[in-house]
C-alpha cells in the first residue's frame, strides 16, 4: 500500500527552509503523494508529473456568502470548473460556454505534464459520492473505514452505472488521529487496505509546532506501516 504525507499547514509557517526540508524529508522517505492543490499545471511541471488535484466544495456556506456566490449550487459549479480545467490542460485554445463560466478563446502556459491531470474527490455526501463516479479519478474521505465502507459500496454502484471499471478507480483512507497512538495508525490503514484502498495518509489532528516533530511523525508513520 503506497503512502502519503500531508502538508503541516498549521505548523510548518511561512520559512522557505521549513517548508523545504519537510518536502525533502517526505521525498526522501519515499512518500508518494504531497497533497496540494495550488497552481496545478506548474507543479505538475515542478513535480515531473506527480501531481493529483484533491478537490472539495467545502463545508461552511459563510465562505460562499463572503465570495457572493450560491452555496445551493456548489455541486454544480465544482462540476463545470472541473470541465473548464481539463479542456485547459489538454487543449490549445478553449472557447467554452456554460452556466457559470463564459471562456473564449483562452489557453493555459505553461501546460502540465500529465493531461489531464488527476482529478481526487473529498467529501462524502451522496452528492459527492455519485459526481466523484461521474467524473472524478479518485475519492479520499477523511473516515474510518467502518464508516466508508456502504459509502463505497455506493460508489462502485454508481461506477458501473457511469460504465466505469472500480477497479481503475483511486481510492484513498485518509487517517484522521487525535493521538500518535501507532496501534491505531496501523489498524486503520488494515482497514482501508481491506477496503482496496491503494493509498492511505495520516491525518494528525493534534499540534506538532517543531519542524523536527513533524519529520519525525513521517518517519514513524512509514515504519509502522512497513511492519
Amino acid at each position: 500500500m503506497l503512502l502519503n504525507a500531508l502538508f503541516p499547514t498549521r505548523d510548518i509557517g511561512t520559512d522557505p527552509a521549513k517548508i523545504r526540508d519537510w518536502a525533502q524529508a517526505a521525498e526522501d522517505l519515499g512518500f508518494h503523494c504531497i497533497e496540494v492543490a495550488k497552481q496545478a499545471a506548474e507543479v505538475d511541471i515542478l513535480s515531473g508529473g506527480r501531481l493529483r488535484l484533491g478537490v472539495g466544495v467545502g463545508w461552511n456556506h459563510v465562505e460562499y456568502e463572503a465570495l457572493g456566490m450560491e452555496w445551493k449550487t456548489r455541486g454544480a459549479r465544482q462540476a463545470e470548473q472541473i470541465a473548464v480545467m481539463r479542456r485547459l490542460w489538454t487543449e490549445d485554445l478553449v472557447t467554452f460556454a456554460g452556466k457559470f463560466h463564459n471562456l473564449v478563446d483562452v489557453n493555459l502556459l505553461p501546460v502540465p505534464v500529465q493531461r489531464p491531470i488527476p482529478i481526487w474527490f473529498g467529501g462524502s455526501s451522496d452528492a459527492v459520492v455519485k459526481r466523484a463516479a461521474r467524473i472524478g479519478d479518485g475519492w479520499m474521505p477523511i473516515m474510518s473505514p467502518e464508516v466508508a465502507e456502504p459509502k463505497l459500496a455506493m460508489l462502485r454502484e454508481h461506477l458501473k452505472s457511469f460504465g466505469r471499471d472500480p477497479a481503475s478507480f483511486g481510492l484513498e483512507g485518509w487517517l484522521r488521529m487525535d493521538t500518535a497512538d501507532t496501534k491505531l495508525w496501523v489498524a486503520a490503514a488494515q482497514g482501508w487496505k481491506r477496503l482496496g484502498a491503494q493509498m492511505v495518509m495520516l491525518y494528525p489532528m493534534y499540534r506538532m509546532p517543531k519542524l523536527d516533530d513533524q519529520i519525525a511523525t513521517l518517519r514513524r508513520f512509514k515504519e509502522v506501516m512497513a511492519g
